[in-house]
């Protein structure tokens, strides 16, 4: 999994959100590493939503702007964990080395 598709996983782990709201959350979680064009996110949301890992949750119209939420499904909230799981493992090989 990629780092971007990470931390868009990540910022939805708690609570619906919408796209702004996506793409603050991955700076923060991400401590500035990884900033999203808004037309990026939205092709990754889209692409996260046809392979099932999201979904939207709700629509709603704010100063006459739509905003869209989205929300982690079952398969997406497995899928962050595993690689979760997985990066830290990887992790591990490196913690576990004393150096010489």
């Amino acid at each position: 999994m990629r780092e971007p598709t990470y931390f868009i996983l990540a910022a939805l782990q708690d609570e619906p959100r919408h796209g702004y709201a996506i793409l603050t959350r991955v700076a923060e979680l991400s401590q500035g590493r990884v900033t999203l064009a808004t037309g990026t996110l939205y092709q990754a949301l889209d692409r996260l939503a046809r392979e099932g890992l999201i979904e939207v949750v709700r629509d709603e119209v704010v100063n006459g702007r739509a905003r869209r939420h989205y929300a982690l499904t079952g398969d997406g909230r497995a899928a962050l964990r595993a690689e979760a799981v997985r990066m830290a493992e990887a992790a591990q090989v490196v913690l576990r080395v004393r150096p010489a």
